[in-house]
């Protein structure tokens, strides 16, 4: 509670925060107490994020959408596709907007930052930034072989006078030496010590594969271990189609599947009672991550039991694409968040295997780690700390030296670590 009020004593007071801290220090649920604070005082929040699957643990959408930068990557981009001047609409809903929250900033690159600069300085923006995410998880994703550069190394980010709140306490697990391992593991740092800490969880693979998730850094690895392990539960195949509802006519198709890739949206969930899934949504009686076995299907519910043997009964949730539209409330015109399309799904995912970058806030309890798909900087600190629980932690020996595995980008590190030391 302490860094929720001084958060929000700090954005009431017009300064623009950078909420951070490593996995499982509770960063999204925080954000998401904070946009409820404003909404109940009737304050205008963007809620973004750089991919659809980040957004929606927010119930957000993407920057690319709501700044209306369609595909580019940077501003020459963006004036090679006739998007330097901002619009007459996004200016009136900039101008409205209370707070801008962008979460998981760590995959928001130094040029997407400059043209979210450039749209606050089009629209003289005087509302409040909130900054969320740790510059030792996630990359930004760039194309070819171009050098990563992150939103800090953008010339805009100074501007911007970010104050820092760091989030310190890992509530995902309370195994200490875990925690000391995590934390040595996100700094990129090895020694004799984390090498024998890391080979404690190399062991025998359990002789019943459904019972743990794997973890993969790729989607075929993933989507194939899924497949393999659903035909051998001997019951009856279920598919359960994505249900679309437009809410305006104008809506394209290709608009939908766009969005339903980018936030992994299933439009085919095929399942079978017996199989293990993971919950991919937080609700009061369920978390991001948790695991389930389905009990029963029925053409509306998905019945699942849960370790502590209660049943969910769960039926298939909107996950939404808003925009900001002009009304007339009370003889003024103002904008107001209303959905474009919603696509129902079951807030599930087959539990035998998930890629890595999927498994983006979750915490799972029965985990393997393909150790042998790590090639990204950051990348297996994000798959050890999805872990709850190191006593049920599995890592495939890898073919590399953990050296090799644990590195993280330096320019990040350098600037965690500076800002560590300042605040």
């Amino acid at each position: 509670m302490i860094h929720l009020n001084t958060i929000i004593k700090k954005l009431q007071t017009n300064t623009n925060v950078f909420l951070t801290g490593g996995a499982g220090v509770g960063k999204t649920t925080m954000t998401r107490q904070i946009i409820k604070y404003f909404e109940d005082n009737t304050k205008k929040v963007a809620k973004l994020a750089s991919t659809g699957m980040a957004a929606t643990l927010i119930d957000g959408q993407t920057l690319h959408s709501f700044l209306d930068l369609g595909i580019a990557s940077n501003l020459k981009e963006l004036e090679l596709n006739s998007k330097l001047k901002i619009s007459k609409k996004l200016k009136k809903l900039l101008s409205q907007i209370d707070l801008i929250v962008i979460d998981e900033i760590s995959m928001v690159s130094d040029t997407l930052f400059d043209m979210i600069k450039l749209r606050l300085d089009q629209a003289s923006f005087f509302g409040v930034i909130l900054l969320v995410g740790d510059f030792l998880q996630l990359a930004p994703v760039v194309r070819g072989y171009k050098e990563v550069k992150f939103a800090f190394q953008s010339l805009s980010w100074g501007l911007f006078k970010f104050e820092t709140v760091k989030l310190t306490h890992i509530f995902r697990t309370d195994d200490k030496d875990f925690i000391e391992l995590l934390a040595s593991v996100r700094n990129g740092f090895v020694d004799e010590d984390i090498h024998n800490h890391l080979n404690k969880f190399i062991k025998p693979l359990p002789e019943d594969l459904s019972e743990f998730t794997y973890l993969f850094g790729k989607n075929n690895s993933a989507s194939l271990h899924n497949k393999t392990q659903l035909n051998f539960i001997d019951n009856d195949l279920f598919v359960k189609e994505a249900q679309i509802v437009k809410h305006l006519k104008s809506v394209k198709d290709k608009e939908i599947e766009s969005f339903m890739n980018d936030a992994r949206i299933e439009r085919d969930l095929e399942i079978k009672i017996g199989a293990p899934v993971l919950f991919t949504r937080n609700s009061w009686n369920y978390f991001n991550g948790e695991r389930a076995i389905v009990v029963n299907i029925d053409n509306n519910y998905i019945y699942v039991q849960k370790d502590d043997l209660k049943v969910v009964k769960l039926e298939a949730i909107a996950q939404s694409k808003s925009k900001w539209v002009e009304k007339s409330i009370d003889g003024k015109k103002e904008m107001i968040e209303q959905p474009v399309f919603s696509i129902y799904q079951y807030p599930i995912k087959l539990a035998f295997a998930i890629t890595i970058h999927k498994s983006q806030g979750m915490s799972i309890e029965d985990l393997i780690i393909q150790t042998n798909e790590i090639f990204a900087p950051s990348q297996f600190y994000v798959a050890l700390s999805r872990s709850c629980n190191p006593k049920r932690l599995n890592l495939i020996a890898p073919t590399r030296q953990w050296h090799e595995l644990i590195f993280v980008n330096q320019k990040a590190l350098e600037f965690v670590n500076v800002e560590n030391n300042v605040k």
